[in-house]
């Protein structure tokens, strides 16, 4: 049997409905699943808002996974089966520090509205033309002052590897970095890339089989051209190169990647994108049989001294996670999808018709799961029913105005602790996923004030946002078509 129970205050509760035995904490659903897990939490204010105000910058060094130092190891490119990336959220490296936390969720929230209306142009209803425009790459958008990107890795580019802070995004097929000659590059931490001083830089011809892959290319000299624009008219541009990337002590050869030397508006502080969505030139789709399209990452929760992890191979995937169904959605190949047939407030579902989160034939609507979004959205009514059994629940605690996205926020300045309702994902074919207080009530400045992270969806797409996802082990099986959830924690 598979029990995660909470430990503490701030770890995953992951059963699989199947396997259930009785319990004497069992509750029942209106559907009649048995559910034993708590129906009520204790949240530790205090806790939470140093979790959320006493962040550091980890030091470039301490992050790295690779270093230019490092190149006199003896590196590993042969019968890869695995290898393991240290996962940093943005608020932990010092080139996008601010140490003040209303700030820090200011500008947090400002880029997921700019991502989340991207997501909703292409994914959401916009009709199959306004897709196919932006049909290579993903909407993931800056154009901002903060930059974009929420999830950071750092790799070696080229030979000998030079060490880059990469930003990850599951919606995304394509691999690039900014490239010398740059005639327009945003500021990055890290040196830019310069392909003459890489040994094993190749770059891509107009007539290779690489090159038709991409749907928004050219050809300029002989040499296989890409674009990939953005929501907000931020752009790369560049060439299509082979090049090797250093992954921990792994080398991975003949890499397909963009080699920008036009670059707007894009990721402030990182080299580039780190594409591991589901199409052939995500990182996932190219390493292909080497490791059986499988990878699997941990988002570390906020406040945490650790690092999260991103790994690759079918030796990662976990024994005793729950396993459903990944779904495709022909009209965005991109994205992973998953199937959600209700949601659950304090072991109550919530009366939502179950069609609520289906993909129509139209591919309109559907649950994605991304690493790009912070919070989760639902369509409109499925998060007004939500959040009004959510208010129901939490009646006695005193409530606050809305703030940016959110319009449920309570006062909570003085507690010590509060008990709160558990949230549940009802998903489909049977496991239930119940999330600890900590990733649906956050705290939105240094007073006490606390949010309910859910929002709504302007269209019929849901999103889950990875401040739902922190702190759970997520495996994907791309070879057999399954997501995992659970069982570890991180």
């Amino acid at each position: 049997m598979l029990i995660i129970t909470f430990l503490q205050s701030f770890l995953l509760c992951l059963i699989l409905t199947s396997q259930l035995a009785k319990s004497s904490t069992e509750t029942t659903t209106s559907a009649g699943h048995s559910i034993p897990f708590p129906s009520y939490e204790h949240l530790n204010i205090k806790e939470s808002i140093a979790a959320a105000t006493n962040l550091r910058p980890a030091a470039a060094s301490t992050t790295a996974q690779y270093t230019d130092q490092e190149s006199n190891l003896k590196p590993t490119h042969h019968n890869i089966s695995s290898f393991k990336l240290n996962l940093l959220h943005r608020d932990k490296l010092s080139f996008s520090w601010n140490n003040n936390h209303g700030r820090r969720f200011e500008a947090r929230m400002k880029r997921d509205v700019k991502r989340v209306a991207s997501l909703t142009r292409r994914l959401g209803g916009g009709g199959a033309a306004a897709y196919e425009v932006a049909d290579f790459g993903s909407d993931v958008v800056s154009g901002m002052e903060q930059g974009s990107g929420e999830y950071f890795v750092r790799i070696g580019v080229g030979s000998p590897a030079r060490s880059q802070y990469m930003v990850i995004d599951s919606g995304s097929d394509i691999v690039w970095v900014q490239c010398q000659p740059c005639s327009q590059c945003y500021h990055q931490s890290d040196p830019v890339f310069d392909p003459a001083d890489s040994a094993s830089f190749s770059g891509v011809s107009c007539g290779s089989s690489v090159c038709d892959r991409v749907e928004n290319s050219g050809c300029h000299a002989g040499r296989c051209k890409y674009e990939v624009s953005y929501g907000d008219g931020s752009y790369t541009k560049g060439t299509l190169a082979l090049e090797t990337l250093t992954i921990g002590r792994t080398m991975v050869q003949n890499v397909a990647i963009g080699c920008g030397h036009m670059n707007r508006g894009m990721f402030v502080g990182a080299a580039g994108l780190l594409g591991i969505g589901g199409g052939s030139l995500s990182l996932v789709g190219q390493l292909g049989g080497q490791t059986g399209g499988a990878f699997s990452y941990c988002l570390v929760s906020r406040g945490t001294g650790s690092s999260g992890s991103l790994e690759f191979g079918r030796s990662v995937l976990p024994d005793g996670a729950a396993w459903v169904p990944l779904l495709r959605n022909p009209r965005a190949p991109s994205f992973y999808y998953i199937g959600l047939s209700g949601l659950g407030v304090g072991g109550m579902r919530v009366p939502i018709a179950e069609n609520t989160f289906q993909i129509t034939a139209l591919g309109d609507g559907g649950v994605v799961i991304d690493t790009g979004t912070a919070v989760t959205r639902l369509p409109t009514t499925a998060y007004v029913a939500f959040r009004d059994m959510f208010m129901t629940e939490t009646a006695n605690l005193p409530r606050a105005p809305g703030l940016s996205i959110f319009d449920t926020c309570y006062d909570l300045n003085g507690f010590v602790t509060v008990r709160v309702p558990t949230v549940s994902f009802f998903l489909s074919g049977g496991p239930i996923l119940t999330l600890p207080a900590r990733n649906f009530l956050i705290p939105v400045d240094e007073r006490g004030t606390f949010c309910f992270a859910f929002a709504p969806s302007p269209t019929g797409l849901s999103i889950i946002g990875n401040i739902q996802q922190e702190g759970i082990q997520i495996s994907f099986d791309g070879a057999n078509g399954y997501v995992g959830f659970g069982p570890n924690i991180c």
